[in-house]
């Protein structure tokens, strides 16, 4: 299986600077195209390019593993769409402010992420496990068994 299939939704990922531009454009006061993309579909794309992942592929599973420092598995959620389409999703809040503590620097991410994996035939999906130890969540998805080789039939030959 060639691994670069897992990540199906590449092309989605390879365009979105294009589709962050007009993006740009049209929040800046240009509002004549409106043939862009929708604002939920842009809000998903920087979701996905915002949360990277590690994709392994073992003789028996997929391996997905995905940084999510400071978040609990409640904040995770992991589920299969249309059969086929493994979708790694959740939220990081911001604390809550302290009075007379404000921020000076705001650098780590919060806000929603997601990831969508199109999953190969072989991948069993009433086989996934996913464990998030030490803010980095590992989702295993086993693989089917290959079918058996069709053994030739025999028909029996009667006598007229």
């Amino acid at each position: 299986m060639d691994i670069s299939r897992l990540m199906g939704f590449d092309p989605l990922l390879r365009n979105l600077h294009h589709i962050l531009e007009a993006t740009d454009d049209n929040t800046t006061g240009n509002k004549s195209n409106n043939s862009g993309p929708s604002r939920a579909y842009v809000r998903d794309a920087r979701a996905m390019a915002a949360t990277p992942a590690d994709v392994k592929e073992y003789p028996n599973s997929y391996v997905f593993i995905v940084d999510m420092p400071g978040l609990k598995s409640g904040d995770i959620k992991v589920q299969v769409e249309d059969d086929n389409v493994l979708v790694i999703s959740g939220e990081r809040n911001r604390e809550e402010e302290k009075e007379g503590v404000k921020y000076v620097r705001m650098e780590r991410r919060i806000g929603k992420f997601m990831r969508k994996f199109a999953l190969p035939e072989n991948a069993n999906t009433d086989k996934i496990t996913a464990i998030c130890q030490d803010g980095v969540l590992t989702v295993t998805v086993e693989k089917l068994p290959p079918p058996e080789p069709k053994k030739p039939k025999t028909i029996q030959v009667q006598v007229a």
